[in-house]
């Protein structure tokens, strides 16, 4: 795929070891979250135990939260550095690390911006993860215009995708109108169409709807396809990410597009000896029955309609509204993980 399509794969992780590996496969960036920056520094006791109890020796007044998000920037300025050489081979376009904002911020569009400008200036290869909310779209567009490049969580619909596409848009015309560089600035809008499957499994048993298990499996990948058929069709300069994985055709059903997939390691691993061979399906259409059964959903037509959704109510759609509980859980664990080092119990 990385060699004979323009689908390029990022690995969804910041972990150097597995950064490392992702990329003799051909991996040209890393994406990050709470949940992936806890799971990474819970998984490596023996590497982080020590760097966080030097992090806490080096900011004497810092509390646990602040120890803990400096041990994710510098998990995040390692990686930066792996991958600055493609970095440059791409002009910005890949060769970059994902990094969070914290999720606590999300109600606060001024601190979301600030904490993105913050984490830009942490190597020259950062890409800033920002909710796909009402106050989180706005905070990317003001961001994207301060020279951020962006990338779009707690995202996982059609519209939500499109309302960033363009607040990305009229950001880097307004750059370019006061004469500023847009040239090496690389965004993204992620598509979780995992947890999109998630959240329509959950509706599906609520509702007592009966509808084949097997298509549910097909959700995320429509809406997938049909946020990159919007972005070609409209120009826009923000490329789509697949995140989230579920199932194989996260990847297989994407390769041929000019976009991201973003899969976890283990999920690499998996393609590399499923046998699937990785021929462009982009632009073969989900089978219209398929659709059919799914768009007696109505979550799945919110989802999948260019209109589904107002901005307004991104932020409660099941499936956003789940996702920013786990991540702010996973800063809450990442805090009692901090303490447990820092503060042992006796």
């Amino acid at each position: 795929m990385t060699q004979t399509t323009p689908t390029v794969l990022w690995n969804d992780s910041a972990d150097p070891l597995e950064l490392t590996q992702s990329m003799r496969w051909g991996c040209v960036g890393a994406t990050c979250n709470p949940v992936i920056a806890y799971t990474t520094i819970k998984k490596h006791p023996e590497i982080w135990g020590p760097r966080i109890r030097e992090i806490a020796e080096r900011m004497p007044t810092a509390g646990e939260a602040e120890i803990g998000w400096q041990a994710v920037k510098d998990m995040t300025v390692e990686a930066a550095k792996l991958l600055e050489p493609i970095f440059e081979k791409y002009a910005g376009r890949n060769g970059r690390v994902s990094v969070q904002t914290n999720p606590r911020l999300h109600r606060n569009k001024d601190a979301l911006v600030a904490q993105a400008v913050e984490f830009d200036a942490l190597a020259k290869n950062i890409i800033v993860k920002i909710p796909a909310t009402k106050t989180g779209i706005a905070a990317m567009e003001e961001a994207t215009y301060r020279g951020v490049s962006i990338n779009a969580t707690v995202s996982f619909t059609v519209p939500q995708a499109v309302a960033v596409g363009e607040a990305i848009e009229r950001a880097l015309i307004r750059r370019e109108a006061e004469g500023l560089d847009v040239t090496r600035m690389g965004p993204v809008v992620t598509i979780m169409g995992g947890r999109l499957d998630d959240w329509l499994k959950k509706v599906v048993t609520r509702d007592k709807l009966t509808i084949d298990p097997g298509y549910l499996e097909w959700a995320g990948v429509a809406a997938l396809k049909r946020g990159y058929q919007v972005f070609t069709e409209r120009g826009y300069r923000s490329r789509i990410l697949s995140a989230a994985f579920r199932n194989h055709m996260q990847w297989s059903e994407l390769i041929g597009g000019d976009l991201v997939v973003s899969p976890p390691f283990a999920w690499q691993q998996k393609f590399n000896s499923s046998g699937i061979e990785p021929v462009s399906r982009i632009n073969k259409q989900v089978d219209s029955r398929i659709l059919e059964a799914l768009e007696k959903i109505p979550d799945f037509v919110r989802a999948f309609e260019v209109d589904g959704m107002t901005i307004e109510e991104f932020e409660n759609f099941g499936s956003c509204s789940t996702t920013l509980r786990q991540f702010l859980a996973a800063d809450a664990d990442l805090d009692a993980l901090v303490r447990d080092i820092i503060v042992p119990a006796p």
